[in-house]
């Protein structure tokens, strides 16, 4: 799109106020960052990933000064590497890996949480983008150098096969220590995306090529309102590993045969979130071009209710997805936002027309989670009707990094020059591109 003043300090107030959710949602003395604004709510493994991403972009546009960024990540890794690795109900983590749900002040488990593979990975990401960016010639800025490939190579992908159960050479959800391996893996297009380069990239435990083509084997190709696209309802799944890897121009076997990337695919996948919001089949409130972003969000639910003749299902956080639901006529601005870079000359004024429902009014930290204009109490005299009370990490952190992947290419720029992405990504199979250089 062509430079507006006014899109630059739309953007720029947004981002802002994403940042400030990190700086005020974190434990100074540990690095850990809330997973959402609610009374006591623990850590999340993944926005601390983001945390690590964002402070370099705060320091580059003047949010935070490099001496706060160093002493905030430098903090979080040393966390991270000194927090007790073990099968214990109350450990951190175990074999490299991370529980879902940390203790904001202790640091141990929380919500009986799962072992998370594919949080453990943003996390990773987080930690290798700051390893990227920290290069002066200070001890503090080694140190977190060396921490971040530590912890990298501690990971014991391998291990996340649960190959002993006789499973395909997929990657496992997640382990509990009283039950073991979680029933599910990752297969078929979904974030887990830079999950499998990050495993692939290892030089400890590296998984094979054959572990990326089992997944690529659940990959679905879809033509939805005439689009044709490598379909994933949610919209996030087509952002979050964007959030780190630059997909533009490289490919691997599924890509090239198709004749697109991962980012045409996303640009996509967008569009075919605004015309399901056109098109509006199920009939729901302020849906339409510039009202649209169906994804992994907080809801109203769980509840039923007949709404103007309609019997409509709630639900509460659960991951939404186009056109084949499920869907409750609840919307996320920020995974707008978050597709900026893949279609701003949709994105911009779907932006500014989610402003005048001043769903950024009273709010620290920018639009709220997600609203649902379809529901609302009889008391409820908001246009936009539902509204979560909440803010959450996840949300906040690709806000500001895809506004500054748009602008200036800078995460990108980072892990381009990240050796472990980088081998990831040809073990993977991807040629073309920056990759190519």
């Amino acid at each position: 799109m062509p430079f507006d003043p006014t899109h630059e300090a739309l953007l720029d107030g947004l981002q802002q106020e994403s940042f400030d959710y990190f700086l005020n949602e974190a434990n100074e003395a540990n690095g850990l960052v809330r997973d959402r604004t609610a009374p006591d709510w623990p850590a999340s493994i993944a926005a601390v990933g983001l945390a690590l991403t964002i402070y370099p972009i705060g320091v580059e546009r003047g949010m935070m000064t490099r001496e706060h960024a160093r002493r905030r990540t430098l903090n979080t890794l040393r966390f991270f590497a000194d927090s007790r690795q073990g099968r214990g109900l109350k450990d951190s983590g175990y074999k490299g890996f991370y529980y879902h749900f940390l203790h904001m002040e202790t640091g141990e488990r929380a919500f009986n949480s799962e072992l998370s593979s594919v949080d453990t990975a943003l996390l990773m990401a987080g930690m290798l983008c700051a390893a990227a960016w920290f290069t002066q010639d200070h001890a503090e800025e080694a140190e977190i150098r060396a921490l971040a490939d530590m912890l990298y190579r501690r990971v014991d992908w391998q291990w996340m096969l649960d190959q002993h159960s006789g499973n395909p050479p997929l990657l496992c959800h997640g382990w509990k220590p009283r039950s073991g391996f979680l029933p599910y893996h990752w297969k078929g297009y979904d974030e887990a995306l830079i999950l499998y380069i990050l495993a692939l990239g290892s030089p400890t435990f590296g998984l094979q090529r054959a572990s990326y083509d089992a997944w690529l084997t659940g990959h679905q190709w879809k033509t939805v309102y005439g689009i044709e696209h490598l379909y994933a309802g949610p919209l996030f799944i087509h952002q979050l590993s964007h959030v780190w890897i630059d997909f533009r121009g490289i490919q691997d076997s599924f890509m090239a045969g198709k004749g697109i990337d991962y980012f045409e695919n996303s640009r996509r996948a967008t569009y075919v979130q605004q015309r399901y919001a056109i098109h509006n089949p199920y009939g729901f409130a302020r849906y339409g071009e510039f009202s649209w972003g169906v994804t992994a969000s907080d809801g109203p639910g769980p509840v039923t209710r007949t709404i103007d003749g309609v019997r409509r299902v709630f639900y509460d956080y659960i991951a939404r997805g186009v056109p084949y639901g499920p869907d409750d006529g609840t919307l996320a601005p920020w995974a707008v936002v978050a597709s900026i870079p893949f279609a701003p000359e949709i994105v911009i004024p779907t932006i500014e027309a989610f402003c005048k429902l001043h769903l950024r009014e009273v709010n620290p930290y920018g639009f709220k989670a997600s609203f649902s204009a379809t529901f609302k109490n009889d008391d409820d005299r908001r246009e936009v009707g539902w509204v979560s009370p909440y803010h959450y990490g996840i949300n906040e952190g690709p806000t500001v990094v895809m506004i500054d992947n748009h602008r200036t290419d800078f995460v990108w720029g980072l892990m381009r020059k990240c050796a472990y992405v980088q081998a990831g990504l040809r073990k993977a199979g991807f040629k073309g591109g920056w990759l190519d250089n």
